[in-house]
C-alpha cells in the first residue's frame, strides 16, 4: 500500500513532466484528468469494488500502447467513460487533453503527454493499494496547493489556503443532517473540509449535504473529480455564474442552507447589476453594490440561501467592510436586522498572489435585532513564509475560542454596540473598532486599502494584455 508522502512525491514527478509546456494555471487540469483516469482504470482492472464502467479504450493499457495522437486517444477515452457513467458527464471531458494552445503543436504535445503517461504508470492506484479513498483525496488536494502556488495570483482563483479554510470550517462546525453550501466552490476543497471535520467529531460525512456552484467549467470539473475521490458522490456540484444564474434550485425557488462558506472572487467587477434590479429571487433587498465590486452581492446571495438559525462564514476584502456609498446601506441594513454576528481581521500575505487585505464575516439568520458585532483583530496570529504567510492550529484555536467565549481582550476582541457601528458608513473592520497596540484609523487605513486594491487591479489589466500580446505572437510565428 502507498503511504501518503509516497503517493505525493509519486504524483508531484508526474506533474513534473508538463512543467516548461503548459501554462502552471492550466496542467493542474491535465495532470489531475490523468490521474482520475488512471484511478478509474486501475480499480476496474481489480474487478471488484468498481463503482464506474471503464471501456476498453479508457483502459490505462490501452492509453498506454498509443504513440501518435496521444490527446486525441485520452479525449475519446474521456468521452467513452462519460458515456458509460452519466453521472460524470462533463466532468473529464472539460480537460481537453488535445487543446494546442496549452500543449503547442501535434509532436510536443504526444512527447508531453506521454512523459506524463510514463511518469504515473508505475504509482498503482486501485483499492488494493488504495483502500481509503481519502489517502488519494488528500493527495488530490496536495496536488492543487502546489499547482495554486506555481499559478501565483491565479492560483487564488481555485484554491483557498488550508489555514483559512480550517478556520472557516471551525467557526461553522457542520454536523450529520445539515445543509451546507458553497457557492463560489472553485475546486471543492471547503466542502471536502466541511465534511472531514463533520467525520472527525463523530459525525456521519454521508449524512450531511453538499452543494456548490462554480462558474469556471475546468474548475467544476476539478470540484467534481476532487469530490469522487474522496468518497463523496452524492454532493451537488453546479456549472454556472452564481449571481447572474443560481442553479441550486429547489420548487420554491432558492435551495436553503443550515451552513454556508465560500472565498468569493474579490471585488468582481462585471458581477451582473444590469440584472439584480429584476432578480427573480428577491436577493439584493439591502441594495445593489457598485458595478466594479461585487463583493456584497455575493454575500445577498448568501444572506438569501440561508435557513432560519443558519450562519454563514464568507472571506471578504477589507475594503467591502469599510467602503462607503451603496455598500454603506448595504451593511447598514444587515446590522438592522441583526444578521451580523462576527468579523474576524485576518493577516496579511495569506492568499495566492494578492496583497489585498482581507477578513472574515460570520452571519447569522435569527439573531436578536441590535444584538452587538463580536469583532476579533487577528492580524498578528500567523507562521510567517517564504511566499505566502498561514494561519497555524493556535492561531485558529485562539480566534475560534474568542468567538466562543465572547469576551473582551483588549486590542484583541470587542463586542461593539450596533448603535455605534451604524453611525458614519456602518464600518465593521475590526481595526476601527477593538482598540490597542493593533487598531488603526479607520480613514488612513481605508485610503490604504483603496490604494493596494486600485495597484492589485492595474496588475491584473497589465497581466492580461501581455498574455494577449504574446498570443498575437505566437499566431504569427
Amino acid at each position: 500500500m502507498l503511504t501518503q508522502a509516497r503517493l505525493e512525491q509519486a504524483l508531484w514527478a508526474a506533474a513534473q513532466a508538463l512543467r516548461g509546456a503548459i501554462d502552471a494555471a492550466d496542467y493542474r487540469g491535465v495532470i489531475l484528468g490523468a490521474v482520475f483516469l488512471k484511478r478509474l482504470s486501475d480499480v476496474a482492472d481489480e474487478g471488484e469494488g468498481a463503482s464506474f464502467a471503464v471501456p476498453p479504450e479508457a483502459r490505462w493499457r490501452t492509453l498506454r500502447a498509443v504513440e501518435r495522437r496521444v490527446g486525441e486517444a485520452l479525449d475519446r477515452a474521456c468521452a467513452s467513460l462519460e458515456r458509460a457513467n452519466p453521472s460524470i458527464a462533463g466532468v473529464l471531458t472539460a480537460t481537453g487533453f488535445r487543446q494546442p494552445h496549452r500543449l503547442g503543436p501535434m509532436d510536443q504535445r504526444d512527447r508531453a503527454l506521454r512523459r506524463l503517461l510514463d511518469a504515473l504508470d508505475p504509482v498503482p492506484l486501485g483499492n488494493a493499494a488504495l483502500p481509503d479513498p481519502d489517502v488519494l483525496g488528500r493527495a488530490y488536494e496536495y496536488l492543487i496547493a502546489r499547482f495554486a502556488d506555481d499559478a501565483g495570483r491565479k492560483g487564488g482563483e481555485f484554491y483557498t489556503p488550508r489555514g483559512v479554510v480550517k478556520l472557516l470550517v471551525e467557526i461553522l462546525d457542520p454536523r450529520e443532517g445539515m445543509r451546507v453550501c458553497d457557492p463560489t466552490c472553485g475546486s471543492a476543497g471547503m466542502l471536502v473540509a466541511v465534511a472531514q471535520r463533520a467525520s472527525a467529531r463523530g459525525h456521519d460525512p454521508r449524512a450531511l449535504t453538499l452543494h456548490g456552484q462554480e462558474k469556471n467549467a475546468a474548475t467544476w470539473a476539478l470540484a467534481r473529480m476532487n469530490l469522487l475521490l474522496h468518497g463523496l458522490p452524492g454532493a451537488r456540484i453546479e456549472h454556472g455564474d452564481t449571481l447572474r444564474e443560481p442553479k441550486l434550485l429547489s420548487p420554491n425557488g432558492l435551495c436553503r442552507y443550515h451552513r454556508v462558506i465560500a472565498n468569493p472572487p474579490f471585488s468582481l467587477a462585471d458581477w451582473g447589476r444590469e440584472l439584480a434590479a429584476g432578480d427573480a429571487h428577491g436577493r439584493f433587498r439591502f441594495g445593489v453594490p457598485p458595478r466594479a465590486r461585487g463583493d456584497l452581492a455575493f454575500v445577498q446571495h448568501m444572506v438569501a440561501t440561508l435557513d432560519d438559525g443558519g450562519v454563514a462564514a464568507v472571506v471578504l476584502p477589507q475594503g467591502a467592510l469599510f467602503r462607503g456609498g451603496a455598500e454603506a446601506e448595504i451593511r447598514r441594513g444587515m446590522l438592522r436586522e441583526g444578521l451580523v454576528d462576527a468579523v474576524i481581521a485576518l493577516p496579511d500575505g495569506l492568499f495566492h498572489g494578492t496583497p489585498i487585505p482581507a477578513s472574515v464575516l460570520v452571519l447569522r439568520k435569527g439573531r436578536e435585532v441590535g444584538a452587538g458585532v463580536f469583532m476579533v483583530d487577528a492580524r498578528g496570529d500567523y507562521e510567517a513564509g517564504p511566499r505566502q504567510n498561514s494561519l497555524r492550529d493556535r492561531d485558529i484555536e485562539r480566534i475560534t475560542a474568542a468567538l466562543r467565549t465572547r469576551e473582551a481582550t483588549a486590542g484583541v476582541a470587542a463586542s461593539v454596540p450596533v448603535e455605534a457601528l451604524l453611525e458614519g458608513d456602518a464600518a465593521l473592520s475590526p481595526a476601527g473598532h477593538v482598540g490597542g497596540a493593533r487598531s488603526r484609523a479607520p480613514v488612513a487605513l481605508g485610503e490604504a486599502l483603496e490604494a493596494l486594491e486600485r495597484q492589485a487591479r492595474a496588475r491584473d489589466d497589465a497581466e492580461r494584455a501581455m498574455h494577449l500580446a504574446l498570443a498575437r505572437l505566437k499566431s504569427r510565428g
